[in-house]
């Protein structure tokens, strides 16, 4: 055995540890959660490709029409000078909206490198093999991990200007606190003058926003399900699958929408040595989906330390693509 097989037998081993101890944490806490970074295992990322999918699902196409019909606009924004840079998209999945943006700058011959970072090792896989085919002359160094870890190899690989994607409403998969602290790590990770654009979905009409989460197919309840699955199959669980019920809601003044899953009966499950209890109706908060106000996203900003450059809005001015400037 060699040893890069050595090294990805460990560095599986951590994952699945890492994976058992975040998902012990979240269950044994009160109320119980699990965290929204794991539904993305192959079956999880095939579910949000059919979300994305979904006439429902607004966030898409808001932003695709973006990346689609105001894409020298992003490119202004970003690639402001004539200097190399490094363009890092966070939780890229198939690259869909950047992929627009990324034919553009290669068409525009600027130089750049594109660094995509995502937990899931199986959509970086399908991204890099499409891309090498679609576009064969752009520079791709596919990072699979959490976010700040990638950031910090991806500093180590180059020095040169970094620019930030994190697309698709993302940032409204954290609280809000955990959004402030997220995006004042993120500047601790850049350098004065890089910039970040990140996805805003816009508070709007409530019945457009829990439409969105609460598709009449089913396809999101699956998708939240998936989780349970994926803890059965790499966890050795016995979750049973018919006992829990997809529940969404939507809070129109705080601007959260919450995705739950309901136990249906009193339950134990066992996560490999971990007994863990359900009292019938008792939920597992399983992902926020927060929306934002203007002066939210300018509030999010300004105390992380960025200044914002500019604001690019679809044609329905539901979604807010923001860049902004490390100071």
């Amino acid at each position: 055995m060699n040893l890069n097989t050595n090294s990805q037998i460990k560095n599986n081993h951590n994952k699945t540890e890492n994976f058992f101890l975040d998902v012990k944490k979240g269950l044994e806490s009160d109320p119980k959660r699990l965290s929204s970074k794991y539904f993305y295992d192959e079956i999880g990322d095939h579910l949000f490709q059919k979300i994305m999918a979904m006439p429902e699902y607004y966030l898409t196409q808001c932003e695709l029409d973006i990346f689609q019909n105001k894409t020298s606009d992003i490119a202004d924004l970003i690639a402001f000078d004539d200097q190399p840079f490094d363009l890092i998209e966070l939780g890229a999945g198939d690259a869909m909206k950047s992929t627009h943006l990324l034919k553009y700058m290669v068409k525009k011959g600027l130089d750049f490198t594109y660094m995509p970072i995502d937990i899931s090792g199986n959509i970086l896989s399908i991204l890099d093999q499409k891309l090498n085919e679609s576009l064969p002359e752009l520079k791709v160094v596919c990072l699979e991990g959490e976010y700040f870890e990638m950031l910090n190899k991806a500093a180590s690989l180059s020095s040169r200007r970094k620019v930030i994607l994190f697309l698709g409403g993302n940032i409204g998969n954290m609280e809000l606190d955990e959004a402030h602290s997220f995006c004042s790590g993120l500047k601790q990770h850049l350098a004065s003058g890089d910039r970040v654009l990140v996805g805003f979905d816009l508070k709007k009409n409530p019945h457009t926003i829990l439409n969105a989460y609460n598709d009449k197919t089913g396809i999101t309840a699956s998708f939240n399900l998936n989780l349970l699955t994926r803890i059965n199959r790499e966890l050795d669980a016995d979750f049973d699958l018919k006992q829990f019920q997809h529940y969404q809601t939507y809070d129109p003044v705080s601007g959260a929408c919450r995705s739950y899953l309901v136990s249906l009966i009193d339950q134990v499950v066992t996560i490999d040595h971990a007994v863990i209890s359900f009292k019938e109706n008792e939920l597992i908060d399983m992902e926020v989906s927060q929306k934002f106000s203007e002066t939210d996203i300018k509030e999010l900003a300004e105390k992380a330390g960025f200044e914002i450059k500019g604001e690019i809005r679809d044609s329905k001015k539901w979604f807010i693509d923001s860049v902004w400037k490390v100071k």
